[in-house]
C-alpha cells in the first residue's frame, strides 16, 4: 500500500502519504531511470489534476467518495473550497489521526473499522462518519488494554492538535470543539480552487 502510495507521491512532486518513510522524503523527483532529469510544465488541466490527485491521496479516498465531497459541497451556501475542507477534515478517520490517537489516517480508518472508536459512547464503524462539533470521540475501554495503544500516551506528551479540537491525553478521547477555521484551512498544501475547477469543466 504505502509503496504504491510512495510512487504517487513522487509522480505528484509532493509527500501526501503518513509513511515517515515516504520515497518522496529520499528520492524528491519522479521515479525512473530519467526520473532526476525531468521537468515537466503542467498545463493548466494537468495542474488542476495534480491538485485533484494529492487532496485524494491526502484522505485516501476513492474517486467516486471524492467526487460526493465536491458535490455536497457545490450544493451548500458558502465558500465551496471552505466547505469541502470542513467535510473532509471533520471525517471520523482524520479526526482521529488530528488528534493523535493514531500514527496516519490508514491506520485510523483500522481503527475505525475494527471497532475500537466511540462517538458520545456509541460504537462507530464508519470512517466517513462527519464528526459534529460538541461529540465526544473516544476509545473503547477495553480497546485501551490493548497493544495498538500501549505507546499513546508517551506519544501524546509532545503533541498538540489543532485549535479546533480538544485533546484529553490522559483519558485518550477527544471532541470538536469548532469547525476548521479558516487560517488551519488555509495552511493546507492544496490549492482547493484547481479541485473545483477540474471538476466544475
Amino acid at each position: 500500500m504505502y509503496q504504491s502510495t510512495c510512487k504517487k507521491c513522487r509522480r505528484l512532486g509532493y509527500k501526501v502519504c503518513d509513511s515517515a518513510k515516504c520515497g518522496m522524503v529520499r528520492k524528491p523527483y519522479p521515479p525512473g531511470q530519467h526520473g532526476k532529469n525531468i521537468r515537466r510544465r503542467l498545463s493548466e488541466y494537468g495542474t488542476q489534476q495534480a491538485e485533484k490527485q494529492k487532496l485524494k491521496l491526502i484522505y485516501g479516498l476513492r474517486e467516486k467518495q471524492f467526487k460526493k465531497y465536491f458535490d455536497t459541497a457545490s450544493k451548500k451556501s458558502g465558500i465551496t473550497p471552505q466547505i469541502m475542507m470542513e467535510l473532509l477534515e471533520r471525517r471520523l478517520d482524520n479526526v482521529i489521526f488530528r488528534l493523535g490517537l493514531a500514527p496516519t489516517r490508514r491506520a485510523s480508518r483500522q481503527l475505525v473499522g475494527h471497532g475500537h472508536i466511540t462517538i458520545n459512547s456509541k460504537k462507530v464503524s464508519s470512517p466517513s462518519y462527519s464528526v459534529s462539533p460538541g461529540e465526544l470521540i473516544d476509545i473503547k475501554e477495553s480497546s485501551k488494554a490493548k497493544k495498538t495503544f500501549s505507546e499513546t500516551k508517551t506519544i501524546l506528551k509532545k503533541f498538540n492538535p489543532p485549535r479546533w479540537l480538544e485533546l484529553d491525553k490522559e483519558n485518550l478521547s477527544g471532541k470538536v470543539i469548532s469547525v476548521p477555521d479558516k487560517e488551519f484551512l488555509a495552511g493546507l498544501p492544496v490549492e482547493v480552487s484547481k479541485v473545483l475547477e477540474y471538476y466544475s469543466r
